[in-house]
């Protein structure tokens, strides 16, 4: 059981984003755990060629047996949607010896010995850290970036609008409440408990969060709400996304009811029908298999008649149906 506890102005300084250098570590959970994470079968199986021209044992030993993670691997964003690179120079900065007692923390709280990908280079962490930080590199360059990550960023990119509503609508507690079942807010504190027995045989602590924020990060590849092995780490949780299904297995088109079509035209209807949940501009492009421009017109026009709502999100704008079109989408089937 972990808690955290906020004071008067803490919750002015907690806030949500997604960490790409967390994703690309986190979705190595899928190779230790397939059956766990069905959503990535499809994902692993395309990029295994490029992953083997790798060293596919040391980006393995990055996630231990019971998917535990090293919390050098996940450094807490300092920015609003941080890039790649700028995490794995964060990354790099990382003192030696934090890797070392890192990777220990991580297998001895797993119950699992050390690799020999990873015991065999401890002598000189130095030289570890840069080699993690080099594969790492190339397994986001050579799996993850050219087809993974906009499908993946789209997702996220949505989970984070979702949640801002939910938070401007509901409050800190339903926000919380929202994020994970293991998730619990009272009286100013912030309650997770945490359902594995390992991470339960640590013991309980509290953590104050004394204006230092906490960082909410949605993930992809998790079943639950967790937090950093270190309690000195600043505060930080990882939750599960929302529409994390939608990464998985190409989903049949929904069929589009003729009088929908009728009214609005066969692809403007197909567009509303798809956005059951938000989504951006190229991520509905790559899912039709037309250009972004043939989308954005598309899109433009079911927003000037109401059906669509738009929100900014970095660089990004995501679609979802308003009300009307929310009502209309229904009532068409």
């Amino acid at each position: 059981m972990f808690e955290f506890a906020f004071g008067v102005d803490d919750l002015a300084t907690t806030w949500i984003t997604y960490s790409p250098l967390q994703e690309a570590v986190f979705s190595l959970r899928a190779r230790r755990r397939p059956a766990a994470y069905p959503h990535y079968r499809r994902w692993t199986a395309s990029w295994e060629a490029e992953y083997r021209e790798l060293d596919s044992a040391l980006l393995d030993a990055l996630v231990t047996p019971r998917v535990w993670v090293p919390d050098f691997l996940t450094p807490r964003p300092s920015s609003r949607r941080p890039s790649f690179e700028s995490e794995l120079a964060l990354l790099a900065r990382t003192a030696p010896e934090t890797v070392a007692k890192d990777f220990a923390a991580a297998y001895r709280g797993d119950g699992a010995p050390l690799p020999e990908a990873v015991a065999s280079r401890l002598d000189d962490p130095e030289r570890l850290l840069a080699h993690c930080t080099a594969q790492l590199r190339g397994y986001w360059e050579r799996c993850l970036l050219p087809r993974w990550w906009p499908r993946a960023r789209a997702v996220l990119e949505a989970d984070l609008a979702y949640r801002g509503r939910l938070f401007a609508e509901h409050g800190a507690e339903g926000l919380f409440a929202e994020l994970s079942p293991q998730l619990s807010w009272n009286a100013g504190v912030l309650r997770l408990d945490d359902p594995d027995p390992r991470v339960r045989a640590l013991g309980g602590r509290r953590t104050r969060v004394a204006g230092r924020g906490l960082v909410l990060l949605p993930t992809l590849c998790g079943r639950s709400a967790h937090t950093v092995i270190d309690p000195g780490e600043p505060p930080v949780i990882s939750y599960p996304a929302r529409g994390t299904a939608l990464l998985g297995e190409q989903q049949p088109f929904p069929e589009v009811p003729d009088a929908l079509a009728e009214l609005i035209g066969p692809p403007r209807a197909r567009l509303l029908l798809l956005l059951a949940h938000p989504a951006t501009t190229t991520a509905l492009a790559q899912r039709l298999g037309v250009t972004p421009g043939a989308v954005s017109r598309h899109l433009s026009a079911l927003t000037a008649a109401g059906l669509l709502t738009r929100t900014r999100a970095g660089r990004s704008v995501l679609y979802a149906r308003s009300p009307l079109g929310a009502a209309l989408a229904s009532g068409g089937r």
